[in-house]
């Protein structure tokens, strides 16, 4: 497909992607249109179409060094507004199938905060731009054009049901996990993109409690991870501080877990994990919210770089193209990938050797680290079902497991080990540096510190959540 000169750009959905997608569009056509089903608030607060926001979220290192190369500034002004920068490992107290996770020093780091904190000020970032134009509550009905080139987007407005066209030079969808792509692409004729399914059967279940004073400061995120070879069903909880003196505390499970429904059932859930230490922490908080639960859906990527015939104008973006199981916390930063391969793709490539096939390709190179560290990890669990034909998803995965699994169970004790991973873990440093010469003589070298067995946690820390320094609390 030959390119064309790209000058006019429409992003579908007004979330994290969409904006960051537009963004990167208007940095090189001087504007970008997004159409936006909901009406987005001037306050942090949770918007009906993105469901998931009310659970923990995180945005890795790697995704904010990306963000401070496209709004430079914004991290000090996530910070500002009550987001906390946590350090991996220092700052955060994790238990993973291997065990408690020693306490090292790094370079890496995740921001914390509520999730309509984090899409306001980055919103409110991009939108000072004055180069977006965002009209909110309309929704894309259907792509303009054929099976070999998107022309533009037709557009309902939801309140008087009015319908127009938008053309467009390029289209990126970033709808998210409620793409219509399937319908669209079958309506211009074309043939359905070929996708990779892996169903754990994830549900969330979260409530935000008032920290004890001082603890959204001065206490360390904690992360308790379920042990996936015991071939029981993965549950899992999470406790994150967050703005405005408060703890967001998130509860999981896959298949056949019993992930409370009701507020009642909250606590007994988090007494039942492999250690009691989330639960010791909300037992006396006050909860400031209900329980809100969330059946996430499957992880699942699309294949469009595959297709023999890509319609030339048409971008996959964010979780329209690649959806990951969220308690890793790669949705995020892989969007923020996905943003800086566009706009280095706009920079280098000149807007008269246009190619949305080049640029599209560059994308989803970019999502398959943190599309197969999710995926391989949740083929682990019992009772998940697994749809892929990636053959590390199939006859790879025993041995590619094995390997993850010698990693695992160093990186809780030995410093070098731990730092690689980090840096893997963030969106830092590529997958592929966990297989270099380098790395394997590091993984046996690497000095083991003794295993853990207790949280690592210090007296300090401790009298600021109101725990007793004397209790233990084992391994479950």
């Amino acid at each position: 497909m030959a390119s064309t000169r790209l000058t006019r750009g429409v992003v579908l959905g007004g979330g994290w992607a969409g904006l960051l997608a537009a963004h990167a569009l208007a940095r090189s056509l001087g504007r970008a249109t997004v159409i936006e089903r909901d009406f987005l608030a001037e306050t942090p607060r949770h918007r009906k179409g993105l469901p998931q926001g009310r659970h923990t979220h995180l945005l890795w290192s790697g995704g904010v060094r990306i963000l401070e190369t496209l709004l430079p500034g914004v991290t000090d002004k996530l910070l500002a507004a009550g987001a906390r920068k946590i350090s991996m490992y220092s700052d955060m107290i994790t238990l993973t199938s291997h065990g408690w996770q020693h306490r090292f020093p790094g370079d890496q780091f995740a921001v914390m905060c509520s999730r309509p904190l984090l899409d306001l000020v980055v919103r409110n970032e991009i939108l000072a731009t004055g180069r977006i134009d965002l009209k909110q509550g309309h929704e894309a009905i259907a792509l303009t054009g054929d099976a070999r080139r998107v022309t533009g987007v037709r557009v309902r407005t939801l309140d008087s049901g009015e319908r127009s066209a938008v053309e467009a030079d390029v289209v990126v969808d970033a709808t998210g996990r409620g793409s219509r792509l399937s319908s669209w692409m079958a309506e211009l004729g074309a043939p359905p993109v070929g996708q990779d399914l892996v169903d754990v059967g994830i549900q969330y279940a979260t409530r935000i409690f008032r920290a004890p004073p001082g603890a959204t400061t001065g206490f360390p995120a904690v992360n308790l991870l379920a042990d996936h070879r015991d071939r029981q069903p993965g549950c899992n909880g999470a406790l994150y501080p967050i703005e405005d003196g408060r703890w967001i505390v998130t509860l999981s499970g896959t298949r056949g877990a019993k992930v409370p429904a009701r507020e009642e059932d909250f606590l007994r859930f988090a007494e039942e994990l492999r250690s009691p230490l989330v639960a010791d922490l909300i037992r006396t908080a006050e909860p400031l919210t209900p329980l809100y639960s969330t059946h996430t859906g499957t992880d699942r990527r699309l294949y469009p770089e595959r297709m023999r015939h890509w319609p030339e104008g048409l971008l996959l973006f964010g979780d329209s193209l690649a959806a990951f199981n969220p308690i890793y916390g790669h949705g995020l930063t892989s969007a923020a990938r996905a943003a800086a391969t566009l706009d280095s793709q706009l920079q280098q490539g000149g807007l008269d050797e246009w190619s949305s096939r080049r640029a599209q390709q560059a994308i989803c190179e970019g999502v398959d680290d943190p599309w197969i560290m999710a995926a391989s990890r949740d083929i682990c669990y019992v009772d998940c079902r697994n749809f892929a034909t990636d053959v590390r998803l199939t006859s790879l995965a025993p041995a590619l497991q094995r390997f993850a699994e010698a990693i695992a169970a160093k990186a809780i004790r030995a410093a070098g080990v731990a730092e690689m991973v980090a840096n893997v873990a963030s969106l830092t440093t590529p997958q592929s540096e966990l297989g270099t010469s380098e790395f394997l003589s590091l993984l046996q070298r690497d000095r083991m510190l003794p295993e853990l067995t207790e949280p690592p946690l210090r007296a300090d820390e401790l009298a600021l959540a109101n725990l007793d320094p004397s209790a233990p609390r084992p391994l479950v």
